[in-house]
């Protein structure tokens, strides 16, 4: 056997040459013990909170905890495959979240994966869960209504672009229904949405999906799902990806709406991860920070000034309480961070009053600016109204003789209550609300049978489209109500009454 030395010669220079003698340095601990979704962590002293790590089966976790020796991790997917002993490692980057268009009509866990089975997602860029929320010097005041095409909403209780508006009540009484019809009326309003699924049950988030669907709805609409069967870590950090998604569009100078049903859950799963991490329980066994958790998300909600291009960014998480019961500690916690609140009452909802909104309870403390001029013209008085006539209907319970007068205004509230009355997927367009409200307030239905004023809606609405419709064109492009148009409104329903008389008699 001969060796060619020149050859080896060769091969061995160029080894040498190839050989770099850069050293690569990572940072790696070891689990001590792991169990119900948390690690415990020997090592990692230089690591972050909030901090990506790997785990050596290829799991990843994310630091909640950082203590003398150890670190606690809470698991972002499977348990089964972490064991004692085995290497942790630090990846030096925090949570984020792929977004962009590519997001729209998909649906993602609160990782970025794919669950509808539509393939990858093609998102070239990210963004952290956690954001600073904009200061005071980068919002402007909410001038811009968020048109939900629910009459007692855009004419009671608005919600305008950039505003933080609570769904409270107690469970089965219509929370989700209110964000469907709301999210299916965004068809033509330029307005991306983000509905985020925290402990749901998966049945009820496939037909909420089949619904959009259905309805045209998700094709600008992206759904966060982290279910009942999603480990509590994924439910807490699915909000952070409305948010961190919504937030894109809102920098991009777009406008965009993210529904949070529900935070009750989310903050049952932070407690359940917190009493893991031994944190000191506090009220309800929530801990501390339960408070600070819910308002540096919702703060990120805005309406941002022109230099950073005038987008939006509007929240509405959705509470769940029990029996009615407002005072509960995660619901007043979130209805002191929120602009108002739309209470739904299940008194209302057994009464088949829908959508059960009790408008005495219910109040938004910005939307009033951000509605249009036609909307505050024929309903400046309309929430009066109908608290002067509760209040008259308790009253005549006790079968006390009524003067005339209050004879007139139990009839014109009846009316009003009935025409505030909805169906599921019946939004209207702003044009309609205007128009049969201004029939209503000026005293018109007075002579109407109330079982007759759902009919007399409907048909009201195919006549102005087929005989009048120069006006609902005019009040939707100037969103105003001016003299010469109440006047045309107000003799075509004149004529129209008095057909529809005539076809009833």
């Amino acid at each position: 056997m001969t060796y060619n030395l020149e050859e080896i010669s060769w091969t061995i220079q160029q080894e040498i040459e190839k050989y770099q003698d850069t050293l690569t340095l990572e940072s790696t601990g070891r689990v001590i013990k792991v169990g119900d979704g948390i690690a415990s962590v020997y090592g990692l002293n230089d690591a972050m909170m909030s901090e990506l790590v790997t785990f050596e089966n290829g799991t990843t976790g994310m630091i909640l905890n950082l203590e003398n020796d150890t670190v606690s991790v809470i698991v972002l997917g499977p348990v089964l495959g972490i064991k004692e002993h085995q290497l942790v490692t630090r990846t030096k980057k925090f949570a984020s979240i792929p977004v962009g268009d590519a997001l729209k009509g998909r649906v993602i866990d609160p990782l970025g994966n794919p669950l509808d089975g539509k393939g990858p997602l093609n998102a070239t860029e990210f963004r952290p869960l956690e954001f600073e929320a904009p200061n005071v010097y980068q919002r402007m005041p909410v001038s811009q209504p968020l048109q939900t095409g629910i009459k007692a909403i855009d004419a009671l209780i608005p919600i305008g672009r950039g505003q933080r508006e609570l769904i409270i009540g107690d469970r089965k009484t219509g929370k989700s229904s209110l964000i469907i019809d709301t999210i299916i009326n965004q068809k033509h309003e330029s307005m991306h949405c983000i509905y985020v699924a925290i402990g749901q049950k998966s049945s009820t988030l496939a037909r909420l999906i089949a619904t959009l669907e259905e309805q045209g709805a998700m094709e600008y609409t992206t759904i966060i799902a982290a279910t009942s069967t999603s480990p509590a870590s994924l439910q807490f950090i699915a909000p952070f990806c409305g948010a961190a998604l919504g937030e894109y569009f809102m920098y991009s100078g777009k406008d965009a709406v993210c529904f949070y049903d529900d935070l009750t859950r989310h903050a049952q799963a932070y407690r359940q991860l917190s009493l893991l991490l031994r944190r000191p329980p506090g009220r309800e066994a929530y801990p501390g920070d339960i408070f600070y958790l819910h308002s540096r998300l919702l703060e990120r909600a805005a309406k941002l000034n022109e230099e950073l291009g005038k987008g939006s960014l509007t929240a509405i998480p959705v509470i769940e309480t029990q029996l009615n019961d407002l005072s509960a500690y995660i619901p007043t916690n979130v209805i002191s961070i929120t602009d108002g609140q739309i209470f739904l009452e299940s008194d209302l909802f057994y009464a088949d009053i829908l959508p059960a909104i009790n408008v005495g309870l219910s109040v938004s403390r910005v939307g009033g600016k951000a509605q249009s001029k036609a909307m505050k013209k024929v309903a400046q008085h309309l929430r009066l109204n109908l608290a002067q006539y509760r209040e008259l209907a308790r009253f005549t319970q006790f079968g006390s003789d009524l003067d005339a007068l209050t004879k007139a205004q139990l009839t014109r509230g009846e009316r009003m209550a009935e025409l505030l009355k909805q169906h599921r997927f019946s939004t209207l367009p702003i044009e309609n609300q205007v128009m049969i409200f201004f029939v209503g307030t000026k005293g018109l239905l007075d002579e109407i049978a109330l079982d007759q004023i759902r009919t007399f809606e409907t048909e009201f609405f195919e006549y102005m489209t087929k005989h009048q419709p120069e006006i609902p064109k005019k009040i939707k492009e100037s969103q105003d109500l001016d003299n010469e148009t109440m006047e045309k409104l107000l003799n075509a329903s004149k004529q129209f009454i008095e057909k529809f008389k005539e076809k009833k008699q």
